[in-house]
């Protein structure tokens, strides 16, 4: 049988949570964690583990528009009870409630709404434990790992209690669905006690429950200082955030013509040919520039300045690099380097270099350390090989959020 129609699950939400006070108004289940209510962090757990099997969440009676809003969006496969004046009186509605659905499940898990870290590993052993001895209950625990002593109305010691085979108990304890129920209804019936969990009355029913180990995260959220420490679970939890780094590439080429100069990233070289284009065909800058548009998606030099726009015919183009660097900037980034490459066979390069580098530093706003420029010939290959044009390669690396 498909483990959804062997497990059924009672969440219990009745209670008010007062012992949780100092965190705000309303019952504790419906507090935020981690900007998510309580009750749907636990919900989630459950479907985390299995999306399928049915959900009975016990509510009071006054929750109803706090329960909506707090598991609005999980709904599917969940249906809601009222509870009653105890947590006892409370599980067995909603243990009616799931023996009443079509295809009642064989078991039960019960659970209290305020334990939100419930681990897969653990339901998992809870089901393994089951489906070994169907007619046992199942109790999730932890051994007593402190001292253990006994006081007085007035806070005076009494005795240290030897703590050998003492657990704390947890939740989910899991039961076969009818034997539970009926245990809960004999008990409402016959008891006059009342019993603080559901392992409890298995006992007084005189039925064997088995022990599986508990977790230590396993809390149940009951005093400020839990949700508290819940919150720092909740961070070291978080996968350390990778740092946002983006690297763009750029290309540029431009036509070389006749003239006296031409000018490679922000610097003038004298040469018997020129770059042409609209403005001072700068293809290092222009490369660089689309390298660093395309790190935050700002489009290319040609969206920000079209060659169709005569103000922008003959401009330096170390107002474009700029812009580009200014953007990236306002969106939160930091420039931590910037390589260029030139494909030309002339003219060289070398002997420009280091000016070609504080150009681009001081553009960008960087050091002139976080800056590269390298050139190539193309061995006489191609349009480049033939000088009819010049090729520039462009990287920028940039790290959001690093201002």
């Amino acid at each position: 049988m498909h483990l959804a129609q062997r497990y059924g699950i009672v969440i219990v939400a009745a209670g008010r949570g007062e012992r949780a006070a100092g965190l705000g108004s309303g019952p504790k289940q419906y507090r935020m964690l981690g900007g998510i209510p309580l009750i749907a962090r636990t919900i989630d757990a459950f479907r985390v583990w299995n999306g399928d099997c049915p959900i009975v969440i016990v509510r009071h009676a006054d929750d109803d528009e706090l329960l909506k809003l707090a598991i609005s969006g999980r709904e599917e496969n969940a249906s809601v009870v009222i509870g009653g004046a105890t947590r006892q009186a409370s599980v067995l509605c909603g243990l009616e409630s799931l023996a009443a659905l079509d295809g009642a499940p064989h078991f039960a898990f019960i659970h209290d709404a305020a334990r939100p870290f419930v681990p897969t590993a653990m339901l998992d052993a809870i089901v393994e434990a089951l489906e070994e001895n169907p007619d046992n209950g199942v109790l999730p625990a932890m051994p007593v790992a402190e001292t253990l002593k006994s006081a007085s109305a007035d806070g005076h010691v009494l005795s240290t209690v030897p703590r050998a085979g003492l657990h704390r108990a947890q939740t989910p304890q899991a039961f076969p669905l009818s034997g539970i129920l009926d245990v809960h209804r004999r008990a409402a019936a016959e008891c006059d006690s009342e019993f603080t969990d559901d392992a409890a009355l298995y006992e007084w029913a005189g039925l064997p429950v088995r022990l599986v180990a508990g977790d230590n995260r396993n809390i149940k959220l009951t005093w400020p200082q839990d949700f508290e420490d819940a919150e720092r679970m909740l961070h070291t939890d978080r996968e350390p955030a990778l740092p946002d780094v983006r690297v763009g590439h750029g290309y540029d080429t431009h036509q070389m013509v006749a003239g006296d100069r031409i000018i490679l990233c922000g610097v003038e070289i004298p040469h018997d040919r020129r770059l042409s284009g609209h403005s001072d065909a700068d293809v290092g800058f222009h490369a660089l520039t689309d390298a660093l548009l395309a790190t935050i998606g700002a489009g290319d030099i040609g969206s920000h300045f079209p060659p169709s726009d005569p103000q922008w015919k003959g401009a330096a183009s170390h107002r474009f690099l700029s812009h580009a660097a200014e953007l990236v900037r306002d969106a939160g980034g930091r420039i931590t380097h910037c390589d260029v490459t030139l494909l030309c066979e002339a003219p060289k390069i070398g002997p420009h270099r280091e000016i070609m580098r504080q150009a681009i530093a001081k553009t960008v706003g960087v050091d002139v350390s976080r800056t590269s420029v390298k050139a190539t010939t193309n061995e006489r290959i191609g349009f480049v090989g033939r000088e009819e044009g010049i090729v520039a390669l462009a990287t920028a690396t940039v790290v959001m959020g690093g201002q």
